[in-house]
């Protein structure tokens, strides 16, 4: 369902980068400084009014940025993100009838996952990439690995998101599991609403180069 072309690109990258905007004149800025740093994917989480102008936003200024759409709760939720253009949707759970819409309407979708039931449920609407979540929680990678295992011969991907941080995104990045690593630290909803630009550059560089080094230590 996430499309081999997408799919590709956000593993190049290795982090998304999920937020909480609360003013859509934010958006820009905002992208500006999580691609100085690096990264150029982002979730743009539905928790307020302002989520789908940021991303109408971003696609007609920005488009470098690869604005996806994420706490998807409501088949016409799924459509909307899907009219305003999303380059993905993201959910928190995995309900059948958000799925069945995404697919309907082609979006390309990764549903939450958190045990294996979860993760044939997402086999039934052919997801390949699925939300690890809550990721640190459940017991993070040491318990990804044994729910992956049975599917592995599957393809399959994980994008952890939740106590994900700055301290242990190394250790999720270097899976060959893992597509990318939900980053909600990059950039708090406090520092987007004080314009914390910088800050916020700083956070992406410094993961970016986590990445990059965990995966080029896991390739030796």
């Amino acid at each position: 369902m996430f499309g081999e072309q997408l799919a590709s690109a956000i593993g190049a990258s290795g982090i998304i980068a999920v937020l909480v905007v609360d003013n859509a004149d934010s958006a820009l800025p905002l992208s500006k400084a999580l691609m100085d740093g690096g990264v150029d994917s982002m979730e743009l989480t539905l928790r307020t009014p302002a989520a789908l102008e940021a991303l109408e936003q971003i696609r007609k200024n920005m488009p470098q940025m690869r604005a996806g759409v994420g706490t998807i709760l409501t088949v016409e939720q799924v459509r909307q993100v899907k009219n305003a253009g999303a380059a993905f949707g993201v959910a928190p759970g995995c309900n059948p009838r958000i799925l069945a819409a995404a697919k309907e309407v082609n979006l390309p979708f990764a549903p939450g996952i958190a045990t294996p039931s979860d993760i044939e449920q997402a086999l039934e609407f052919g997801c390949d990439v699925l939300k690890f979540f809550p990721a640190e929680p459940s017991g993070g990678m040491k318990y990804l690995k044994s729910i992956a295992a049975p599917y592995a011969h599957l393809g399959l991907k994980y994008v952890p998101l939740g106590g994900v941080s700055d301290a242990n995104v190394g250790s999720y990045a270097s899976d060959k599991l893992i597509l990318a690593v939900g980053g909600s630290w990059l950039a708090p909803r406090d520092l987007i609403n004080q314009g914390n630009w910088k800050q916020i550059t700083d956070n992406a560089s410094k993961a970016r180069s986590v990445i990059d080094e965990a995966r080029k230590a896991a390739v030796k």
